[in-house]
């Protein structure tokens, strides 16, 4: 495959959302032509004044792209968006590149692989770690499965929006690894939830408990900054618990398909849906929110209001 590079390849993007927007932007910080759509209009009229340009349909979208990248909320959305009587795959060239950046099952990666296939085009499963922070500075982790040759000539665009990324095999293996890592996010956050309860029911001082925790070898990297947020009770959304509820529907439903036996976090999954359902809007985070309610500590503290915590007003 023949590699992408600024001065000759055209990008579409499609799904324009928290992520979706700053991965975009970066596209067309580096130089990149691009082109994007979204089902809500004004979400993508937003990258108008970094240079990009916005189709009125998918067609419109996918005849004129030699590469077609996608940021979705879940596996319905990316079966509407590519295999729809209107979707990418009835418009695309054949040779043209698919990189499908959402969290779905790796069983709806193979599938879209398959069907690329049949129409003549490569498709890449590249699901990424990191938050809208790091989606902004160009320092996600992108996790690769598909045709190592269509990765290889994609580098130039994974380089772009990526301080590191990874080949980890054929189609779905990168949405596997992503699951992975989010096992360890998200069950890694409801432990954490749980020593901080320990300590503050011990009585340790919250403020002092936090400081020293966050200074610790235990804490992962990405749980340093969750911590911070928490200490200050904000939980305006970096990475909102409904994803991460979704992602532990994936990670369990994969489990039970493959067998693997996952006791820990079938366990963390209820509190992090009970935290999803009373505050959809919050950050994954929050979930030491729901154990410090669970456990009647702080409860006089003042959270963040809604209209504060609300997606749109972070873009």
């Amino acid at each position: 495959m023949t590699s992408i590079a600024q001065d000759h390849s055209k990008l579409g993007f499609i799904g324009i959302g928290a992520m979706g927007l700053r991965i975009a932007g970066r596209l067309l910080e580096q130089g990149f032509p691009l082109t994007a759509f979204d089902r809500n209009p004004d979400k993508a009229n937003a990258l108008i004044e970094s240079g990009g340009t916005v189709a009125r349909s998918i067609a419109e979208l996918a005849s004129g792209a030699d590469v077609v990248l996608s940021c979705l909320a879940n596996d319905e959305a990316v079966h509407s968006v590519y295999t729809g009587p209107q979707g990418v795959l009835e418009y695309i060239r054949r040779g043209s590149l698919i990189i499908e950046m959402s969290t779905v099952s790796p069983e709806t990666s193979r599938e879209l692989y398959r069907l690329g296939s049949a129409h003549g085009v490569s498709v890449l499963d590249v699901p990424v770690s990191g938050s809208t922070p790091a989606a902004e500075q160009g320092s996600l982790t992108l996790l690769c499965g598909g045709d190592e040759d269509s990765f290889h000539a994609a580098k130039a665009i994974f380089t772009a929006i990526g301080r590191q990324y990874f080949y980890l095999g054929p189609s779905g293996s990168g949405n596997t690894m992503k699951l992975v890592v989010n096992t360890l996010l998200g069950v890694g956050m409801q432990a954490i939830a749980e020593a901080i309860v320990l300590g503050e029911k011990g009585g340790l001082d919250r403020q002092r408990l936090f400081d020293v925790l966050s200074k610790t070898a235990v804490i992962a990297p990405a749980h340093v900054g969750k911590l911070t947020k928490a200490q200050e009770y904000d939980y305006r959304p970096e990475f909102a618990v409904g994803l991460m509820n979704k992602d532990f529907r994936l990670i369990l439903e994969t489990a039970a398909a493959v067998r693997a036996p996952m006791p820990t976090a079938a366990a963390a999954f209820p509190i992090n849906n009970a935290e999803f359902a009373d505050h959809p809007d919050y950050d994954f985070c929050a979930v030491i929110d729901r154990m410090e309610d669970l456990a009647n500590v702080n409860s006089g503290r003042q959270r963040f209001p809604r209209e504060i915590l609300s997606p749109t007003k972070l873009r």
